[in-house]
């Protein structure tokens, strides 16, 4: 199945229904179902802004949707959707919109650049 690794606390943050757009710096045709993927090694400063101490790392965490991306580039509302992205223009210009986001059980593997695939 597709995946796609993002580090935490963004995988959290997905999970927790509060960043429902994921910016990459990359476009994709993709859409459907995926896997999310919680990086290796988190995003520390970033651990600290939003209040975690240990989140899991190095495997499977959840599913979505993607079902549409923004390419912001081409339009002005990157700050309007800053409640649903968390970031700034630094994180890229596409908009990963995400839908139907769920937790799974915590499956370990290693992670990827992209979309890839996971083969359990």
């Amino acid at each position: 199945m597709k995946t796609l690794s993002i580090k935490q606390p963004w995988t959290e943050l997905i999970l927790q229904g509060k960043k429902k757009i994921e910016l990459r710096k990359w476009n994709t045709n993709f859409r459907g179902k995926f896997l999310i993927h919680a990086s290796k090694v988190p995003d520390k400063k970033n651990m600290k802004k939003f209040g975690f101490d240990n989140l899991p790392c190095g495997g499977i965490v959840g599913e979505a949707i993607l079902i549409d991306v923004k390419n912001y580039k081409k339009t002005n509302d990157f700050e309007k959707d800053k409640k649903l992205h968390l970031a700034n223009k630094d994180w890229g210009g596409y908009g990963f919109i995400l839908n139907d986001i769920k937790r799974i059980d915590f499956i370990p593997c290693r992670g990827n650049l992209n979309f890839w695939e996971f083969k359990k």
